[in-house]
């Protein structure tokens, strides 16, 4: 057994990859503990449609960001980042080998990147001299203060005032604003888990077509509603939880249900995977490796990628 590197190790790729296997794979032969990077696996109760796939983690592999907050809760980067970072300095301070595994791309990217952002209270007053104003008139205003990149904090009113909210605060907290301006990026090796397009497709139909024959995820999202999580943040979860949803309330059939979600599984794992390629773009080294590679030559690769630290 190899004891733990130095440097972070992220595990990534589209929905149904096998990536948590993998990531328990690397956490057994390295003494390490998972750190979860999937924005709905932090859900309590949410556990077929989200595939956290806890039995492959076993009595023996530790896991962190999973199951954080209840559902029906919003979570959000900033507490994921906060949080995410605590658990890798916890791991850190006992010596263990950090691994993160996820697919969600913003929270891989943000925590590999360093990205620190302050939690940014309301400002009542300012909210109330910006009601009322068009979205044009809080774009320029948003401009005034910082540059703009893309249409991502102007496309809704509430995001656009949200957006002038922070930008003031920074403008009042500088020491806090140079900490989130000039992130310090995580020494880490990124392994891609890479899956041809029509395996990729294959894969994803066919976990789907297990979680219908069994009644689980059916069964999970009737838990939920029943529960008291409303219709209304199951369909902000997307993907199983909002089809699933849609067809409980008798918005959709049957066959609209799965036909639609199938459909959406696939475009979501398309967006993944524009994601990561865009990482390597913005300067991220991934690292491809074949999902059908066996056991011992994927923790043979990635070792080699960590070095002999």
């Amino acid at each position: 057994m190899r004891r733990g590197s130095k440097r972070l190790v992220a595990v990534v790729g589209p929905t149904a990859c096998g990536k948590t296997r993998r990531g328990v794979l690397l956490a057994r032969a390295f003494d390490g503990e998972i750190v979860s990077a999937d924005s709905r696996q932090v859900y309590s109760g949410m556990d077929v449609g989200t595939g956290k796939d806890l039995c492959d983690y076993g009595d023996d592999v530790a896991y962190h960001m999973i199951d954080v907050v209840p559902a029906g809760y919003r979570y959000n980067l900033y507490e994921y980042l906060r949080d995410a970072r605590a658990a890798l300095d916890d791991i850190a301070v006992r010596g263990k080998q950090a691994i993160v595994v996820g697919g969600t791309g913003l929270y891989v990217e943000s925590l590999l990147k360093g990205i620190y952002l302050p939690e940014v209270p309301e400002n009542p007053g300012l909210r109330d001299e910006l009601r009322g104003k068009s979205i044009e008139e809080l774009t320029a205003i948003l401009a005034s203060m910082k540059r703009l990149h893309n249409t991502t904090d102007v496309d809704t009113a509430q995001r656009a005032i949200r957006a002038i909210e922070i930008e003031r605060y920074y403008a009042e907290h500088p020491a806090e604003a140079a900490l989130a301006r000039n992130p310090r990026p995580l020494d880490a090796v990124v392994v891609g888990i890479d899956v041809p397009r029509d395996v990729r497709r294959e894969l994803i139909s066919q976990r789907m077509r297990r979680r219908f024959d069994s009644e689980d995820m059916l069964a999970e999202v009737e838990g939920l509603l029943s529960s008291g999580v409303s219709a209304e943040d199951l369909l902000y979860y997307g993907l199983e939880y909002k089809f699933l949803t849609l067809y409980l309330t008798g918005a959709m059939s049957r066959a609209e249900m799965e036909n639609g979600l199938e459909t959406a599984i696939h475009q979501f794992a398309k967006r993944q995977m524009t994601w990561f390629r865009g990482m390597e773009r913005r300067g991220y080294t991934i690292h491809w490796l074949r999902w059908d590679m066996d056991d011992d030559s994927f923790v043979a690769a990635v070792t080699d990628l960590l070095g002999d630290e």
